[in-house]
């Protein structure tokens, strides 16, 4: 880009009347202003206001080594949580991550310590807790040690100009045949569009009843594989034809993206509404089309972190009331806004205790072959005699759930296949990942204004998926990624031709 060089006159010395600014003292941007103005409410309020509120809660909880813990747990989280929404650079991931901590092993844990229940049974004596407890917050440390490491890495000179991954036009639009054919082979397989807008539990029993998984197997890759290309492909396709319309001009003259468009959002309307939709994937879809729409937004940013953590408390225990229909909805009966965090989905702490009570008992670590399974997702049991259950059902099978469809969080995932060092060494190179993959997506969307910046799309996508991550059980996780992966390589290109890019 060049750049316009001018000849400067000297400047003139400032009038007797005018008030020259000292040199000292910087300019200051209206961002600045912004960051300083919510700073202080923005800490208070999460790593000292609200952990307060629920410690002062009254309830029958032992104020013991687990209700500390929870307690320091809880101010680290909010801490880092306030860094990631005051951060200048946006880090998708990162702020992604600390959110779900901060609610799901922070907030959550800490209300079921004070009140004296727990959405599901730990079966363990009180010391496994205390060790969950430890070892989640091990693992939060290794993962700002692995960030720290990150932001220190080395520069090496002399290396060779990475090819940068662009969407190549015909093959988005390969991508966009594949998603409305994949979605309405997905709807006529379940009966039609109504089903779509009545509850969970009919559309299990919609693809039950398609043949594609049968009823009494324990292999869901069929069902797994329908559920995914019904709305993943909409998704990706949806994404890429934002950004195309976001960031170019030219595209938006262009009657056939438009109708592109259009149509995908209703796609989308229908197959990834959160009526029919775990609200883990509908989180994933509302935060990818955020960043997406909005990818240089500070305001957007921030508020989708600060809300986020409102809505996790407030208004997610109450969207399960789309999983089951009118026979086998329970209405939430709540005397206070704390009471559906020990009623509902937020088990991940007594999950992760449970986990080590069953390893402890005798069955021993897995090495390994729990993260297999959820590599090898696609690969039925008919073929993989043997093969795991996710982690999340054999520990709910050992403790004698009759609802085995419980979560497993990566800190117990990792801890199941290769103890307290592996899942320390994992959290280490996880904070190393994301801290290099939101680094990377700063510097493409800021400085890289391409409408077919591939980047651009997967890391707010990767932000959204996170929370289905790090809740667990991974090999439930997997179907969707293995999916999301075979649309990117159908779209991404790395030649330059411009005549085969977007623009």
């Amino acid at each position: 880009m060049a750049v316009e060089v001018r000849d400067v006159a000297p400047t003139e010395p400032a009038a007797p009347s005018e008030s020259p600014v000292p040199p000292d003292v910087p300019p200051v941007s209206p961002r600045a202003v912004l960051s300083r103005a919510l700073a202080v409410p923005l800490v208070l309020g999460l790593v000292f206001l609200l952990p307060g509120v629920v410690a002062a809660l009254p309830g029958p909880g032992i104020r013991d080594e687990v209700y500390w813990l929870q307690l320091v747990l809880t101010g680290y989280a909010g801490a880092r949580l306030a860094a990631m929404t005051l951060t200048v650079r946006r880090r998708l991931i990162q702020g992604s991550f600390w959110m779900f901590v901060y609610v799901a092993l922070g907030v959550a844990p800490l209300a079921q310590a004070v009140l004296g229940q727990t959405p599901t049974p730990v079966v363990g004596t009180r010391s496994d807790l205390v060790l969950a407890t430890t070892l989640s917050l091990i693992g939060l440390v290794a993962y700002d040690v692995g960030v720290l490491l990150a932001r220190h890495r080395p520069v090496l000179r002399n290396r060779a100009p990475r090819r940068t991954a662009s969407v190549s036009r015909r093959r988005l639009y390969l991508l966009v045949v594949l998603a409305f054919v994949a979605s309405a082979v997905f709807v006529v397989k379940l009966g039609g569009p109504t089903v779509f807008f009545s509850s969970r539990q009919e559309i299990s029993e919609g693809i039950q009843s398609s043949g594609v998984a049968a009823a009494d197997s324990e292999s869901h890759v069929g069902s797994a594989f329908l559920r995914g290309f019904g709305t993943v492909p909409a998704l990706l396709a949806f994404l890429f034809l934002t950004r195309w319309l976001v960031t170019s001009r030219a595209a938006r003259r262009r009657p056939v993206v438009v109708l592109m468009w259009v149509g995908l959002l209703g796609v989308n309307a229908l197959v990834n509404n959160p009526i029919s939709n775990p609200r883990y994937w509908f989180l994933t879809v509302m935060f990818s089309i955020l960043f997406t729409a909005f990818p240089k937004s500070p305001v957007m940013y921030r508020a989708a972190l600060a809300m986020g953590v409102v809505a996790a408390l407030l208004l997610f225990p109450f969207m399960d009331r789309f999983r089951y229909d009118e026979s086998g909805h329970r209405p939430v009966e709540s005397e206070s806004a704390f009471d559906p965090l020990v009623r509902k989905d937020y088990d991940q702490i007594g999950m992760f205790a449970n986990t080590i009570t069953m390893v402890d008992s005798g069955t021993g670590h897995a090495y390994g072959r729990q993260l297999a399974a959820s590599t090898f997702f696609f690969v039925p049991r008919s073929i993989w005699h043997g093969k795991p259950l996710d982690s999340g059902v054999r520990v709910g099978q050992w403790m004698g759930m009759q609802n085995t469809n419980l979560s497993s969080p990566l800190w117990a995932e990792l801890w199941l296949d290769f103890g307290a060092v592996g899942m320390t060494g994992g959290f280490l190179g996880l904070g190393y990942l994301c801290a290099r993959a939101d680094r990377r997506y700063t510097v493409r969307t800021l400085d890289d204004p391409r409408p077919g910046n591939v980047l651009a799309i997967v890391i707010p996508v990767v932000a959204g998926y996170a929370f289905i991550l790090l809740r667990g059980p991974l090999l439930q996780a997997s179907g969707r990624i293995g999916i999301a992966m075979v649309c990117l390589a159908l779209v991404t290109t790395f030649r330059s031709d411009p005549r085969k890019l977007l623009h």
